[in-house]
């Protein structure tokens, strides 16, 4: 059934791209429930509602417009109206659409907005994002906080969709880890989502992750401070998978005692990865992580690891150069 869908979904991209006929209701709701950013959300993650994308943008735009964008109000004329538009300045992959549209709709509720892409699409520099249509006031007012949250998000995209190029050819995937800015998480694994890679755990709740120093509070413990923490925590939360963080090859053969989920390979050499990755052999998820990088991403996925961690793609991803560019009007 999931892979029927891809198909569909892709034949109504393709209709879409060539433009060759409008879709019908059917397939349009098929395409927006089925969009990149949404169908590849691990289970952990739930869509962005309207509300917390309302919420935030609320919360931004109180932070820079405070008592008022005097800038704006003493330029221009109450009445004055305008239309602009968002471009790339470089190549990207989009994210935060939503939130543009909120800022902009939040201070003007019947500006006109045109979408010239979608949230997980790659864009070339000079294509546009939105056009926006409306009070000049408006726009300008909003114009940062729009833009903060797209840049912002297609950066993480971005170099997420880097990431995930470097690996083609592999059956790795990409994940996020917890090292998010703080009250962006959700925005940013989103974002993570646009740019194709998988969302790991939201947070401490959704998942038993016992690491390196879990294990220092029970090291003492029979059989072994592995076995004494997996027990513990399926005893706990039985219905919660359990990933154990290992750092050397004894460690390997505790976790597969313990009946671990998941066994978290941190910080080994491209030997290391294989040689565990075989004695492992499909008894449990494998992941690597630990000084992952671009140059070195492919070689990591090749060892045969089912997950890759990259804690750079939310906490070292550079905003992108977006734009909104001012039409002149006749």
């Amino acid at each position: 059934m999931a892979g029927q869908g891809s198909y569909q979904a892709n034949a109504i991209e393709e209709k879409l791209r060539r433009s060759v006929a409008p879709l019908s209701l059917t397939e349009g709701l098929l395409f927006f429930f089925m969009l990149p950013c949404r169908s590849r959300i691990f289970s952990f993650m739930e869509p962005l509602s309207p509300q917390e994308i309302r919420s935030a943008v609320r919360a931004a735009l109180a932070e820079d417009v405070g008592s008022g964008d005097v800038t704006t109000l003493a330029v221009v004329p109450e009445q004055a109206m305008a239309e602009a538009m968002m471009v790339a300045r470089e190549p990207l992959v989009v994210a935060g659409l939503d939130f543009a549209e909120a800022a902009f709709r939040e201070l003007a509720p019947a500006v006109r907005i045109e979408r010239g892409t979608a949230d997980g699409r790659h864009l070339q520099f000079g294509e546009w994002l939105l056009r926006i249509s409306g009070p000049a006031r408006a726009i300008l007012t909003a114009e940062r906080v729009a833009l903060n949250f797209v840049q912002r998000l297609s950066g993480v995209a971005t170099l997420t969709a880097r990431f995930v190029e470097q690996m083609k050819g592999t059956r790795a995937k990409i994940l996020d880890t917890r090292k998010t800015t703080p009250g962006w998480r959700r925005f940013e694994k989103y974002a993570v989502a646009c740019g194709g890679g998988t969302n790991h755990r939201l947070g401490l709740h959704d998942m038993v992750l016992i690491k390196d120093n879990h294990l220092v509070a029970v090291q003492f413990e029979p059989p072994d401070p592995i076995g004494a923490a997996v027990r513990r925590a399926r005893e706990k939360f039985p219905n919660l998978k359990i990933e154990v963080e290992v750092d050397h090859p004894e460690q390997v053969q505790q976790a597969l005692a313990a009946g671990a989920d998941t066994i978290l390979l941190d910080n080994m050499d491209v030997e290391q990865l294989r040689t565990a990755v075989h004695w492992i052999n499909g008894k449990a998820l494998t992941e690597a992580s630990g000084g992952v990088t671009l140059s070195n991403v492919k070689a990591i996925a090749a060892t045969g690891v089912d997950y890759i961690s990259v804690g750079a793609l939310t906490h070292s991803a550079r905003a992108v150069d977006v734009a909104l560019d001012f039409l002149p009007r006749s």
